[in-house]
This record gives C-alpha cells, structure tokens and sequence, in this order.
C-alpha cells in the first residue's frame, strides 16, 4: 500500500497534533526530529496510517538513543474498535467449530505492520494515563502459555492493572488488541 501526499500529509497533521496535546507522553522528546523520521521512513508511514484507522490513535511513547529511533504506541483511551471481536492467533481461530470471529488479533497485527504490546509495554503505557478501563487487550502471549491454549490479555480497573488469561480461541465485543511499531 502506498499513501497519497493528500493522505501523508494529513496523517503527519494529526500526528503532530496528538503529540502536541500529550506531552506527558513525551516529556523530553520534540516534534522535529520525529517528523524527519517519518518522512524518511514511507513504510513505516503506512502503519501508521492503518494504526490510525482503526482507531488506535498512535503517539509517539519513547525514544531510543542507541538505535535512534522512535517507539509509537496505541494510545486511544479503549481498545482500537477498528480491532475489537478478534481471538488471539490463526490456531485459535482454526480450532473453533463455530462462531469464528472475522481475524485474529496477531493476523490482524502484521497486515498493520505492528507488533502487539507485551506485559511491560502495557504496564508502560498505563503509566502515561488510564486505558482499557471499559475494554481489555491481547498482549503479546509467552510461547509457554501459548502451547498450552492460552493468552494473555490486560486492563485497567479499580485504578489497577490486571493481565489476565483466557482460551485463545476466546473473542468479546470489548477485546481487541494495541500494536507498537519503532522508527
């Protein structure tokens, strides 16, 4: 996929914009260099242009000194709704009889060309504001638990943390998944 200059443009607008109304999320870290970034990056350009439409709202969360380079994250306040009604990988979608949701949160992921977040990621990002309060997220799933059916999954309630565990196969309507992608 390649974006217009129409669309780049507007995307970079908006980029710009989210990373100006959320300093707390980049308390040391400019707008310059990381437009500079962007623009060499066209590829990575189209993540985040498929981050942002479904919903996720991507900004920028940190900045890599020995590999130069920026680290965007989801940071919509509920799970991307353009990414919700998903189980978590393409074994669990094929090992359910019936009610099969329409893709997996891992499938999904690499068709943006993002990584899902990890526990710490997750904790990470919750330390920048309050997200999932209403909904829950796939996170990156250890092989270990992974081989035995299960995945992960976090949220925020009662002003706390919790990474939980479900079958793989499992989707809700208020589960979707957050992607991470560097520059």
């Amino acid at each position: 996929m390649k974006l217009s200059t129409k669309q780049e443009v507007e995307l970079i607008k908006t980029l710009q914009a989210r990373f100006e109304a959320n300093k707390n999320r980049h308390k040391k870290i400019s707008w310059v260099p990381v437009e500079e970034k962007l623009k060499a990056h066209p590829e990575k350009i189209v993540s985040l242009f498929k981050m942002e439409e479904t919903g996720g709202e991507p900004d920028v969360v940190a900045y890599n000194n020995k590999t130069d380079t920026y680290l965007f994250y989801d940071c919509v306040s509920e799970s991307p709704k353009g990414r919700r009604s998903l189980c978590y990988d393409r074994k669990a979608l094929e090992s359910r009889k019936a009610h099969k949701p329409k893709n997996t949160a891992k499938d999904m992921a690499k068709e943006i060309g993002v990584e899902l977040l990890t526990e710490t990621d997750y904790q990470y990002l919750q330390n920048l504001g309050c997200f999932d309060t209403k909904t829950s997220s796939w996170l990156e799933t250890p092989i270990e638990i992974r081989k035995l059916g299960g995945a992960v999954f976090g949220d925020l309630r009662f002003g706390r943390v919790f990474i939980y565990h479900n079958g793989a196969q499992s989707y809700y309507a208020g589960r979707g998944f957050r992607g991470k992608v560097s520059i």
